[in-house]
């Protein structure tokens, strides 16, 4: 059987367990990189959906606001459809909005009596559904392409046909009877520029990124190359967004005029490999330092192996020479690693004892002993220390989530068999993040230590303090009763992180979301979720506040 030296053994194994845990970690970063990455990403289409909804909706309310007041004017209440005044009101709307490319009104039974450019005039619309419900009510039609319009108006330069969205509103008389119908046709390409200008316009824009318009049923209205095709709208992309079939997704419904039946969505995507490939970057760079920092540490563990093993295998031929009665054997009874200059001198001793000498044997017996009663302590001290990394924050000091999901466990445990209440609060640092932008992330860790001092300076011997995460530390409060109400205190937490001076900063405030435990609760999920709201209104409400909801 193949014995490799104590030197090889070294080396390999150092060599083995640097790479195996580099690579691990760059593994690791690189798959937690990635996530942000698609979240942040997530989040940024999210932003720019809403905002193209957000304008899309307010357009349509605008012009479907505009049609409606235009309906009701004064000389259309008169009853006379005819009258010129109708046609210059009409005139002076589309000269003002170049998205209309049509706008008449016409008598109850269909007939065009009026419209901008007399295109239309004389002509029944009574089978358009835009004058069918506009005879009821007002109305916002999905877009469909030109019937009667398309011979009378220029094409497109794309040779795309004509596409518009209707406008409709139903004409009163002086007693209230329905006369008529006022219809306004916008042009399609108005809709789109407006996406188009919501969703490309930032100069952050992300890159690769596609805009798309989504009826009711799911198909794609906008662009022309993906109309008809199907975007399937689930629950996990409504409101948020999702990662699917290549893609990065959001989708948010456009808020449409009041009455109508329109029902759009805005859908912004951008390919996954785009969106991570920032992430997917890292980490090839992480893999590719992992490999040339195991590289390295394989050379100083050969080194390193080299150093421990020279004076051990000189111990061994030292007791193959005892072993075979030879003369001259010598053992290194000095040495800078602890361990080995033991080694030798236990050799020795036992080379001594062999030779008849007791009293040395006893003494090699009792350095043994201290040697042993040492390492214990050394590993009483160590497995203490190892306690306490298990359940303190190493950056502030004070005890970590692992620490506090136990102690909230064991909180809810005891309040719903005795039934004392005990509160949460969670606190979070107001914009931490501009503070890492302006300062640096060695200032945002100095600003975080603070804040733990300030917590626990301000908070009573037999209250619960750990970071929660990131810039959010959360606080249990075992005794509700007055003088110190959980208000009382999470005011003086605020009070005192406020009054404060934070080096390099100047001043920090917090956000404080306070909740009380139920005994009716099942789990204490319920109590983080309530403070979470709490927290959430605290910040809503202008931050550097307390809030709190009595149940």
């Amino acid at each position: 059987m193949f014995k490799a030296s104590l030197r090889s053994h070294l080396t390999l194994w150092f060599g083995g367990l640097s790479l195996l845990t580099l690579l691990s970690v760059g593994f690791y970063v690189g798959h937690i990189a990635t996530e942000q990455m698609k979240q942040a990403s997530g989040n940024a289409l999210l932003n720019t959906a809403r905002a193209a909804a957000t304008l899309l909706g307010e357009q349509l309310r605008e012009r479907q606001l505009e049609v409606y007041l235009l309906s009701r004017a004064p000389h259309l209440e008169r009853g006379d459809l005819d009258n010129p005044a109708i046609l210059k009101s009409m005139q002076l709307r589309t000269q003002a909005r170049a998205e209309y490319a049509w706008m008449g009104v016409t008598d109850a039974e269909g007939n065009v009596r009026q419209a901008v450019n007399d295109l239309l005039v004389g002509q029944s619309v009574q089978k358009r559904p835009w004058f069918q419900i506009g005879l009821r009510r007002q109305y916002t039609g999905d877009p469909h392409e030109a019937v009667l319009l398309a011979k009378l108006l220029p094409g497109l330069p794309n040779g795309e046909p004509l596409r518009f969205i209707d406008f409709a509103a139903p004409v009163h008389n002086a007693e209230g009877q329905v006369i008529g119908v006022l219809g306004a046709h916008a042009h399609w390409s108005w809709v789109t520029r407006i996406v188009e200008s919501a969703a490309f316009s930032h100069k952050n824009s992300a890159p690769d990124i596609q805009a798309l318009i989504v009826d009711h049923d799911g198909k794609v209205l906008y662009p022309e190359a993906l109309m008809g095709q199907e975007l399937a709208m689930t629950d996990s992309i409504l409101p948020g967004w999702t990662a699917a079939n290549g893609y990065l997704t959001s989708m948010v419904t456009v808020p449409t005029p009041s009455g109508t039946a329109l029902s759009w969505s805005i859908a912004i995507r951008q390919p996954l490999e785009t969106a991570l490939q920032p992430a997917r970057m890292l980490q090839y760079e992480l893999l590719i330092l992992g490999v040339f920092a195991a590289i390295v540490f394989g050379l100083v563990a050969y080194y390193l192996a080299l150093y421990l093993s020279r004076p051990i295998e000189q111990l061994a031929r030292s007791a193959k020479q005892v072993q075979n009665n030879q003369a001259g054997a010598q053992f290194q009874l000095q040495h800078p690693v602890l361990e080995i200059a033991q080694l030798g001198q236990s050799i020795d001793a036992m080379t001594q004892s062999l030779l008849g000498k007791e009293r040395e044997l006893q003494e090699a017996n009792a350095s043994l002993e201290a040697t042993v009663a040492q390492r214990t302590a050394a590993l009483t001290e160590a497995n203490a220390e190892l306690l306490s990394l298990a359940t303190h924050d190493g950056l502030t000091g004070v005890y970590n989530r692992r620490r506090f999901d136990e102690k909230i466990t064991e909180y809810s445990l005891l309040s719903r068999r005795t039934g004392r209440p005990f509160a949460l609060l969670l606190i979070d640092a107001d914009h931490f993040k501009r503070i890492n932008d302006s300062h640096g992330h060695a200032v945002g860790d100095e600003v975080l230590q603070q804040l733990a001092t300030l917590i626990q300076n301000s908070v009573r011997s037999t209250d619960f303090v750990a970071r929660y995460g990131g810039e959010e530390f959360a606080v249990l409060l075992p005794e509700v009763a007055q003088p110190d109400t959980p208000e009382v205190v999470a005011e003086k937490i605020r009070t005192a992180v406020a009054e404060a001076q934070f080096p390099g900063v100047g001043n920090v405030t917090v956000s404080i979301g306070l909740g009380l435990a139920d005994p009716a609760d099942n789990n204490h999920t319920a109590l983080i979720k309530r403070a979470d709201q709490q927290l959430y209104q605290a910040k809503a409400a202008g931050r550097n506040q307390v809030a709190f909801h009595a149940h």
